[in-house]
């Protein structure tokens, strides 16, 4: 842009034009560090982390959620937190993106053996096996939630129907030696 410029007036549009391109390219890689790992996760741990993830979604949508949670004060390892939350944000993704839902459910339940979270959607649904079949090498949202399952150990199990909304479940076993009350 810099180097078409002709003339001082337009070379100072140019500047300004990366300028701007630069402190919003800057933005958003710090916003991609905070959805990574927020902060939240660290000090507050994963429930609470949720709950803002997913206060934020409905407020930004305008999509009715509900979020329930029966984790109490243990914590999770750090790696096990991570993948749930990025997890849960690509299915909330996804539901915001391809859905068009008018109610989301995010639920995580931790069992004697296991953590479970469960995403449901009431949107338009489709066909799991076709998207699949149809689209493998982009279904990057999918293919992450099914790799950051598999580098924790857990499963991840999507049930969809046209018109029938989308269920989408990942369970991480857990050894209970790896949990520590309050905080990490």
């Amino acid at each position: 842009t810099i180097e078409e410029a002709e003339g001082a007036e337009a070379m100072t549009a140019a500047v300004a034009e990366v300028r701007e391109l630069v402190r919003s390219t800057l933005q958003d890689v710090r916003e991609l560090a905070v959805e990574l790992r927020p902060k939240a996760l660290d000090d507050f741990g994963l429930v609470a982390a949720l709950e803002r993830l997913t206060s934020s979604f409905e407020e930004q949508t305008g999509i009715s959620l509900a979020f329930q949670s029966t984790l109490g004060p243990d914590r999770l390892p750090p790696e096990v937190e991570t993948a749930l939350y990025r997890i849960c944000h690509e299915l909330l993704n996804n539901a915001r993106k391809h859905a068009a839902p008018r109610h989301v459910e995010v639920n995580l339940k931790s069992e004697p053996a296991e953590i479970r979270m469960i995403v449901i959607d009431d949107g338009k649904g489709f066909d799991v096996n076709a998207y699949r079949a149809v689209r493998p090498e982009t279904s990057f949202g999918l293919a992450g939630v099914t790799e950051r399952n598999e580098l924790v150990g857990g499963t991840f199990g999507l049930g969809s129907e046209p018109g029938k909304g989308t269920r989408g479940e990942v369970r991480i076993p857990l050894d209970r030696a790896n949990l520590s009350e309050g905080a990490a």
